[in-house]
């Protein structure tokens, strides 16, 4: 399927979204909101997709939302049905995103600011160029953080942290966003890309079924106590005993070779 503000590639069970509207360093308007549901939907749905990676086209990450269309949109006076119209697409993405049963990792490749910071926040995973840019920038518009914002960013960097870059709009660079554990790497702009694949077929070549359940359990017990993440714990551990890659991972073991994981 194509997209008029999205490319989508999938090879050796990764598939990439790539948000392409670098004219705008990847702003979040035209068709691109709905394009990215469209193909996150597609790429969790495909058998083949076992990570999914986001990044952006050109020299921006994603910029947040299209402000020169917020203008356009308050002269003309529907600035709040233009919120209203995005808000179910935006929402829909974040969820699905969260619900995803596959990883997402982060390319961030340049400036990720407002909405283009928190759907990197989505992400399970972010790597960065040392170029990136990130910014809580909806305070600077005299608006409120969307897109996850106020649910992400305090789970990464803390609450007062949080509120300090929610309610300054400060601009940091990588450096200080790996200090901060938003991003686990930073890599040359040359490098960023190859370094993510390399990631993401280190986990593509896992058990995806393991991984699934993981990542679910992870997410899950952020709000749980400790007896209920036990008894997921348990609980997924014994669909995975039952599998083909838990009876090939032993095997592999005992036969001093690496397992060949089929996702059964």
């Amino acid at each position: 399927m194509t997209y008029e503000c999205l490319l989508h590639e999938t090879k050796d069970h990764v598939a990439t979204l790539t948000l392409n509207r670098p004219e705008r360093l990847n702003a979040l308007g035209g068709t691109l909101r709905e394009d990215l549901s469209s193909a996150l939907a597609q790429a969790i749905d495909d058998p083949d997709v076992r990570v999914i990676v986001i990044t952006g086209a050109g020299k921006g990450f994603c910029a947040g939302g299209d402000v020169k269309a917020m203008q356009d949109a308050n002269a003309a006076g529907r600035a709040r049905p233009l919120l209203e119209r995005v808000a179910p697409s935006r929402d829909r993405t974040v969820v699905l995103m969260r619900d995803s049963p596959k990883p997402l990792i982060a390319a961030v490749n340049g400036a990720a600011a407002g909405a283009g910071m928190n759907l990197a926040l989505a992400c399970d995973i972010r790597l960065a160029s040392n170029t990136a840019k990130f910014s809580q920038a909806f305070v600077r518009r005299g608006l409120h953080p969307d897109w996850g914002g106020t649910y992400f960013l305090p789970r990464v960097v803390g609450m007062a942290k949080a509120c300090e870059m929610i309610f300054t709009g400060e601009i940091i660079d990588a450096a200080e966003a790996l200090r901060l554990g938003i991003v686990s790497a930073v890599h040359p702009p040359e490098r960023l890309l190859a370094a993510t694949y390399e990631l993401a077929a280190k986990i593509a070549l896992g058990p995806p079924i393991a991984i699934r359940l993981a990542r679910r359990a992870l997410y899950r017990n952020l709000t749980e106590d400790l007896r209920a993440a036990l008894e997921f714990e348990t609980f997924a551990q014994n669909i995975c005993a039952d599998t083909d890659d838990a009876r090939e991972g032993i095997r592999a073991f005992v036969e001093k070779r690496e397992p060949k994981f089929s996702g059964r």
